[in-house]
């Protein structure tokens, strides 16, 4: 399942970096979905800025449009639809335009996109982007181009991403590609391919490089970041045909993080996503260990019941996951979870719901992602199971969960109330410009007033005096009288 982050339903997201003045064509990049779908953007300006393409907010000036696309759930492709029809009329005006998909739904609608539809010029999967330069040149000569064969090497750990948007401050560092874990309702290992993993000094120069371009905090990413293993490099599958050396020397995601830690002392270090299979003891107690680690880890669950996380293949049981919540909490006391939950699967019972709130209620999650079960073609479960749950019992049920994951929201937010906390400025308020917000250890969304000589990318000690459902109220600490 796909990471924290960027909800894959949302409206796309354009990019703009700044431009190279000898490049004369534009690009238009939009990306939808997880934050892997938003870092892989990033490559793909990277490799296109080289070709001779500045980025642009402003599609009607764009040489060539591409959008990065999300397979996760129905809604997230159809939103992809709508925006390619009307580049379709863009183009009726603009006949130079070149319109392309990147991404998940590329690989996974392919034929459609290109003979079917005739939607986009290009076709481009997740690890073909490389040969997006090659693909181009097809389509100047007026031909369709398409690359979608998933690499078991690919990483793209020598290209150094361009930054995209953002705020300057917090950036992704992608660890790993592709997924194995092979649950029934996910489309991400037929799209993504097999999991390999990155060259850890490849990552640790990366962050390094971060850190002196002045940015303050990364997240290290990949579909199941807790089952990096690097021996070498090819998939994680072949490690059993590994040499003794490989095995001896390999490293692992707990001493990956620890090197991280140590190599950038001051950045902030968060990861996602975890898988709780493949989550260990020794990530928690390196999490402890380092002050610049965050105390927060998105650790999906997707269902309460053991009878229905056997039917999505999670291979944990709800006591595994809760044991693995109390260890968390034991060797780091003030950690933060967050969910996804996905309701109404094949076959969910009423016992199976309330399976579901009953261990929500028990780990008291931060906060949650949460949707209604929607058939991806292609995975085991819409080959091989009915999707029986109706509408509109899914969609009471998701009502029921979003509404104790509020209150379970607002508990924990009400306990950062009367304790200073550690915030990084993230930018300024939506709702009040006199107002910075960031985030604390836990990943709590904190707003408090600006104070001069206060900058973007300062951590700040920030006394939280109140809170929303979803917001910590604070004062800069420096501010406050005794």
């Amino acid at each position: 399942m796909q990471e924290k982050y960027i909800d894959e339903t949302k409206q796309g997201e354009a990019f703009a970096i700044a431009e190279k003045p000898q490049n004369s064509k534009k690009l238009f990049l939009e990306s939808y979905g997880c934050q892997m779908n938003f870092s892989d953007s990033e490559i793909v300006a990277s490799i296109l800025s080289e070709q001779g393409y500045n980025t642009t907010l402003n599609q009607d000036e764009a040489d060539l449009i591409l959008l990065n696309t999300c397979s996760i759930r129905e809604k997230a492709e159809q939103t992809v639809r709508m925006r390619l029809s009307q580049f379709k009329n863009l183009k009726k005006a603009k006949p130079n335009l070149t319109v392309g998909v990147l991404g998940c739904m590329a690989e996974r609608l392919k034929t459609k996109f290109l003979e079917e539809e005739q939607l986009v010029d290009l076709v481009v999967g997740p690890d073909a982007y490389r040969d997006l330069p090659n693909l181009l040149k097809e389509t100047d000569g007026g031909r369709d181009a398409i690359n979608v064969i998933l690499s078991k090497e690919e990483t793209y750990a020598d290209i150094n991403p361009v930054r995209l948007g953002g705020n300057g401050v917090t950036a992704f560092v992608t660890i790993t590609r592709g997924c194995d874990n092979m649950c029934t309702f996910c489309v991400v290992p037929f799209t993504r391919g097999r999991e390999r993993s990155r060259d850890p000094h490849s990552i640790i120069n990366e962050c390094k490089e971060l850190w002196n371009n002045g940015y303050k905090e990364i997240t290290l990413l990949g579909q199941n970041v807790d089952s990096y293993l690097w021996y070498g490099g090819g998939p994680k599958k072949n490690f059993k045909n590994a040499s003794e050396m490989q095995k001896l020397t390999a490293v692992n995601f707990a001493q990956l993080l620890d090197m991280v830690a140590i190599a950038v002392p001051e950045m902030r270090i968060r990861f996602s996503t975890s898988n709780p299979h493949e989550m260990t003891e020794e990530v928690f107690r390196v999490i402890a260990k380092h002050h610049n680690i965050c105390k927060y880890v998105h650790l999906p669950v997707q269902s309460g019941s053991d009878r229905i996380l056997e039917k999505m293949n999670r291979q944990h049981t709800r006591q595994e996951y809760l044991d693995l919540i109390k260890k968390g909490k034991e060797i780091v006391p003030d950690i933060s979870f967050s969910q996804d939950m996905i309701i109404g699967f094949c076959g969910e019972t009423e016992e199976d719901h309330q399976l579901t709130l009953s261990l929500m209620r028990e780990v008291e999650y931060d906060y949650g992602y949460m949707f209604a079960y929607s058939e991806r073609p292609g995975t085991p479960a819409h080959k091989k199971m009915e999707d029986d749950v109706p509408a509109d019992v899914k969609q009471r049920r998701l009502a029921e969960v979003i509404a104790l994951q509020g209150e379970l929201s607002r508990k924990r937010m009400q306990s950062y109330v009367g304790r200073i906390h550690e915030v990084l400025i993230e930018g300024t308020s939506r709702k009040n410009e006199n107002q910075w917000k960031g985030r604390n250890s836990q990943n709590a969304v904190c707003v408090f007033d600006k104070i001069e000589g206060q900058k973007l990318g300062d951590i700040v000690s920030v006394f939280v005096h109140g809170n929303t459902q979803g917001t910590l109220l604070g004062t800069t600490a420096a501010e406050i009288t005794v």
